[in-house]
């Protein structure tokens, strides 16, 4: 036992961790048995969508609102299975919603299987515990962390010794229905991906996707799921012995829907019948890496990225990127060098210091802007206080900042890719990812349509090189020569972060 005198907390804070990380054992892959989502549902709703066509289909959500009124509404259309993958969940608002949608949803016999990343539960065991009590959901925390103590900070230097393991993230989002519609892209369950946080809000996107893809989306979940490396909640001390009933989610509102109202089975059907009259046809190929082998410590092939880069090399005309965060990796710095030579113009659209929620991921990205510009690529960052961000946001949205949290590409005129990677190391190397690239023309112009309100310069920075290499920032009625920043205190995080060697962890 380690034994702390009075004003030695810290002392004995730090013994106490380097006795556990001493004599620490590696986390081991949990043996289950293998469990598999049901094959597309037959139920009359699906019938009658399958009815208006046969092909695939995709509608992009641009904005919050729609894209959790399409969320809710996929939950409550839901008869036999929904599989939801996310790497984020608070309890707030708008996850407080869906949770209460997904317990409805297990209320009418629906089997419900959530699967999250631990990075950001360690102060939501109780809601998660909470519905896991509900008999028809079942909830896995993927690559957890060993020691758990109930503090984010505390919690990291207990598993430091682990941090080759802990250090990789399952970072995937991803919603199926049935086994026949799915939701895919950035948004976490939250209400800043949503355009309900009081403060700050995300612009993001996502795809809601219906057909034969939709089973591709389900096998990589159960892929996942059946890893080893989703634990089931109630394994790792969560509180849920003392959770409340499924139903009364701790610090939740009794159901009253103030997102979406209840839909009758009718309202629901229509529904879907003019989704898939006005959605864009195409042929979509699913991006996924694997999830962890035996370790997740262990360095695995980089699917996703390097099939991302094989679709680069194809481009002919035009590449647009929009990525929340953009340090581009060796390999990824290559392939828009060989698309700049072969002529392909390039355009990207990455966060602003100002509007970026890691400073630290803005300080890395700050080293390639010179280099970017050189070679001719067009960057603009977003404007945290961008005149049109009342398109993402709730109202009112006078003190109001915007963020970039989208992850998507276009590829010259029919090619589309919406998921959950950025373009940075940490999702072409360290994390998980999912994303769909859709051939589609007609798809490839609704987003062109949708993004152009992005690109202007009333709500993105130009960044310019001036003669002597300078950078400017400039706008719709003013130009900057310093990066535009809340304060000088974040000017001085930024250049301090920079000057730290974290890029490949970014």
């Amino acid at each position: 036992m380690v034994k702390c005198g009075s004003g030695s907390h810290i002392r004995c804070l730090i013994l106490t961790l380097l006795i556990v990380l001493g004599g620490c054992a590696s986390l081991e892959p949990a043996r289950l048995p293998h469990e598999s989502t049901p094959g597309p549902s037959g139920e009359a709703l699906w019938q009658q969508v399958s009815a208006v066509r046969s092909d695939d289909w995709f509608i992009p959500l641009n904005i919050g609102r729609t894209a959790l009124e399409w969320r809710l509404r996929a939950i409550d259309s839901a008869t036999e299975s929904i599989d939801l993958q996310t790497f984020l969940w608070s309890n707030d608002a708008v996850g407080d919603e869906i949770s209460q949608a997904l317990i409805a949803a297990a209320n009418r016999g629906v089997t419900v299987k959530l699967l999250l990343d631990d990075s950001f539960t360690v102060n939501e065991s109780e809601f998660l515990a909470t519905l896991n009590r509900h008999p028809n959901i079942d909830t896995r925390i993927y690559n957890p962390f060993h020691y758990r103590p109930d503090n984010v900070a505390i919690r990291e230097m207990f598993n430091l010794g682990e941090f080759s393991r802990i250090d990789r993230r399952m970072h995937n989002k991803v919603l199926v229905i049935d086994n026949i519609a799915s939701i895919i892209g950035g948004r976490n369950q939250a209400d800043e991906y949503f355009g309900h946080h009081a403060k700050a809000n995300f612009r993001d996107m996502e795809v809601l996707a219906y057909g034969e893809v939709s089973q591709q989306i389900s096998k990589s979940f159960d892929a996942y799921w059946n890893s080893g490396w989703a634990f089931p909640l109630e394994t790792l001390g969560s509180n849920a012995n003392d959770a409340q009933q499924p139903g009364n989610v701790p610090g939740g509102q009794p159901y009253l829907r103030q997102f979406l109202p209840v839909e009758s089975t009718e309202s629901l059907a229509s529904a879907w019948r003019g989704a898939a009259t006005t959605g864009f046809g195409g042929q979509a190929s699913l991006l996924v890496d694997a999830p962890a082998g035996e370790t997740p410590s262990v360095e695995s092939a980089t699917l996703l990225a390097a099939q991302m880069l094989r679709w680069i090399d194809q481009a002919e005309h035009e590449l647009i990127a929009v990525s929340a965060y953009l340090i581009p990796t060796q390999e990824l710095q290559q392939a828009v060098e060989r698309a700049l030579a072969r002529g392909v113009k390039i355009k990207i659209l990455t966060n602003s210091l100002q509007s970026n929620n890691h400073t630290s991921a803005h300080a890395a990205y700050r080293h390639h802007i010179t280099q970017l510009l050189e070679l001719g690529v067009e960057v603009y960052e977003l404007r945290a206080f961008a005149s049109g961000r009342a398109l993402y946001m709730d109202a009112p949205v006078e003190s109001k900042s915007l963020g970039l949290h989208a992850k998507f590409m276009l590829i010259d005129d029919d090619v589309s890719f919406i998921g959950s990677a950025n373009l940075d190391a940490r999702s072409l190397k360290l994390n998980t990812e999912i994303g769909l690239m859709i051939r589609s023309a007609a798809l490839n112009g609704r987003v062109r349509e949708l993004i152009a309100h992005d690109f202007q310069l009333s709500n993105a920075w130009l960044l310019q090189q001036r003669d002597g290499g300078s950078i400017v920032w400039v706008g719709d009625s003013i130009t900057h020569k310093e990066q535009p920043s809340d304060s000088t205190w974040q000017r001085l995080e930024d250049w301090f972060f920079g000057l730290l060697p974290i890029e490949n962890e970014m």
